[in-house]
């Protein structure tokens, strides 16, 4: 086994209402900083109270909500034009993925001596200090938030680009139950599961330890109670548990590395505008019965954990009421459970295999894989 070592960068702080001290936390490290904000949470009323924390606290900011279906190095050029104009301090960003990741950019990027924004892109790492950001997840999970890299799509190509950054980039992370509440309950359920999915994946990487095992254990366990029928047991609100589930996975992730389903959504999602969440939950059954050929010891304790299965089954009984017990929730929620049921066709499948065969999780996969052997597991799925 390899020396352990663990370093959390950004500071958490979860629970209900955070949002109401944001302002406080952004003083400490500027009072001007630009807002990078979904549009979607002007429609759900949640930036009035982002913002009103900051108003209250004195920090001056302006808000960046210019983002299409993906957040391309387009976008990145305008934000980073507006921000160097107005001489700010700092990044704040609420939202998805695609927001966090162009804000995590954003920050990186901003203090970069050369003035070509793509010499950065070809080059694949920023090494200059990077201004200081403060994130607030509004989908309960981010694989990228705890790591040293960020995912952001190349506007020339549209394909994705993972770019290394200083492991400081990020200050804050601000996890707040209410900032989710307004998700319908079809986009809880397929972000829940792409949460369970992201934490299974860390449990079966390569590169797991047993402290990213132990997190992502824990992740399971509370995505287990929030999907959970009524119990008078348990008192925790289900949004609070899918955050905390959301934080747990996120954490462990950065710990190992993504996984197959994760990989080959990240390079679906820029190029055919599909919902990443839902590609994910689409390959997470298919992903687990590969799995349990060579991880079924691992993928039968998650069952256990789960309650998917009798105590006394064989591993791989468990592992495969694992890969039942997710297709169940897929249907029960009325998901899609092809991906030819989102529209895709085989050819830019294809295409996602080759473009996720380039990037270097290709080499941190639970086993070693091809974008030929992606495709094949693409065809199953299809």
């Amino acid at each position: 086994m390899s020396d352990f070592t663990f370093r959390i960068s950004p500071n958490i702080v979860l629970g209900s209402y955070t949002t109401t001290r944001l302002g406080s936390f952004a003083s400490e490290y500027g009072s001007k900083y630009i807002l990078v904000i979904d549009p979607i949470l002007k429609e759900s009323g949640n930036t009035d109270k982002i913002t009103q924390s900051l108003k209250d606290n004195n920090v001056e900011f302006f808000i960046f909500d210019e983002l299409s279906n993906e957040a391309d190095s387009r976008i990145l050029a305008r934000a980073l034009e507006l921000a160097k104009k107005s001489h700010v301090h700092g990044v704040i960003a609420a939202g998805g993925g695609k927001t966090l990741n162009l804000a995590r950019a954003l920050a990186a990027v901003f203090n970069n001596e050369s003035s070509d924004l793509y010499s950065v892109f070809d080059s694949g790492e920023m090494k200059n200090e990077p201004l200081p950001l403060i994130v607030l997840p509004t989908t309960m999970r981010d694989s990228f938030v705890f790591t040293d890299k960020i995912a952001i799509v190349d506007a020339r190509t549209s394909k994705l680009k993972v770019i290394k950054v200083p492991s400081s980039l990020c200050k804050l992370v601000l996890f707040d139950p209410n900032l989710i509440s307004t998700l319908s309950d079809n986009q809880m359920e397929s972000m829940a599961i792409e949460t369970l999915c992201l934490a299974t994946e860390s449990y079966v990487s390569q590169k797991s330890n047993f402290f990213s095992d132990m997190i992502a254990e824990k992740a399971i366990e509370l995505l287990s109670l929030a999907s959970a029928e009524e119990d008078s047991a348990v008192t925790t609100p289900k949004e609070e548990l899918v955050v905390q589930g959301g934080c747990m996975a996120s954490l462990a992730s950065s710990l190992t590395s993504l996984g197959t389903a994760s990989l080959l959504a990240l390079c679906v999602s820029p190029k055919q505008k599909v919902s990443r969440s839902l590609v994910t939950s689409v390959l997470f059954p298919y992903v687990i019965e590969d799995c349990a050929k060579y991880k079924v010891a691992k993928l039968a304790k998650i069952a256990h954990i789960l309650k998917t299965c009798e105590t006394d089954v064989s591993d791989e009984e468990a592992a495969q009421s694992y890969a039942t017990y997710v297709r169940q929730r897929i249907a029960k929620a009325n998901l899609p459970a092809r991906l030819k049921d989102l529209g895709l066709t085989i050819e830019q499948m294809a295409l996602a295999a080759e473009d996720a065969a380039k990037l270097d999780f290709i080499n941190t996969l639970p086993r070693s894989m091809t974008s030929d052997d992606l495709f094949e597991l693409i065809k199953i799925a299809y």
